[in-house]
């Protein structure tokens, strides 16, 4: 199993980013595109990425931009999501990057005196359409060349959501993440569904997590962190350490190497 993980805010630049990686003896860096130097035209200067990875022997994945929104009903919105993503699977595959991570976007939703109503789940026709065609756009561009695009949890997957994400795991080139503080911090509502597909895990986010609190080192919070370690090796996945701090990063690394010993 490789370890890897996320470009940290402390960190202001790639080169601190690969330089604690190395320094903590992990395999590769999760590179977010929330932020302004992992956009995909960042990305596009791949032989800069490339030679970066390759001096330090690392490699990196990709979290895709979590406000990303394929089914927006602003067809210039949808499709522009959609043109970010093809962009970052072309580069992705210069950069031999085997992961891209991604959030479903729950959408709007409507508050009735009784009622929530969700508008991708009203008008599910027309979001079922628009995953459709991400499913295909991504086949087309990822098609045959060893790139997972995993769905990751987050606060619970609707069913709307599920039936969306159901579809894309018919495809190869789709898989899926386990958050296991996501998970933890939402009661769990997503291990069954996860557990439905086990086959389709790739990638694992781990990170402690206590009630709603989250993002935490590892042992301290509440999760049966050798349990959901354990499924992680049993399938091969990769593991993002995804602590927000630097300190937190290393006392995870540090827990990681005093009780996996034979990872």
């Amino acid at each position: 199993m490789d370890f890897g993980m996320p470009v940290l805010i402390e960190n202001k630049n790639i080169h601190d980013n690969i330089a604690l990686c190395k320094e903590s003896g992990l395999s590769f860096v999760e590179l977010n595109m929330n932020l302004p130097g992992y956009q995909a035209e960042n990305l596009e200067n791949t032989y800069y990425f490339r030679k970066l990875a390759e001096t330090a022997g690392i490699y990196f994945t990709i979290h895709l931009d979590e406000n990303l929104n394929i089914a927006d009903f602003n067809k210039r919105i949808a499709d522009a999501y959609m043109e970010t993503v093809v962009r970052t699977i072309k580069a992705a595959k210069l950069l031999n990057v085997p992961v891209i991570n991604m959030h479903i976007n729950h959408g709007v939703h409507f508050t009735l005196p009784d009622r929530k109503v969700q508008l991708f789940e009203e008008y599910f026709d027309i979001y079922i359409k628009k995953f459709q065609k991400f499913k295909n756009l991504c086949e087309e561009s990822a098609g045959g060349d060893n790139i997972k695009i995993c769905i990751e949890n987050t606060d619970g997957f609707k069913n709307y959501e599920k039936t969306a994400i159901e579809m894309l795991l018919d495809s190869s080139v789709f898989a899926l993440t386990w958050d296991i503080g996501h998970s933890n911090s939402s009661k769990n509502i997503d291990e069954e569904f996860i557990m439905q597909h086990e086959d389709k895990l790739e990638h694992f986010h781990i990170h402690d997590s206590a009630g709603p609190k989250d993002h935490m080192a590892l042992e301290t919070g509440e999760i049966d962190l050798k349990s959901r370690i354990g499924i992680a090796k049993k399938h091969n996945c990769r593991c993002v350490i995804e602590t927000k701090t630097i300190e937190s990063l290393k006392e995870s690394v540090l827990w990681l190497r005093e009780n996996l010993k034979d990872r």
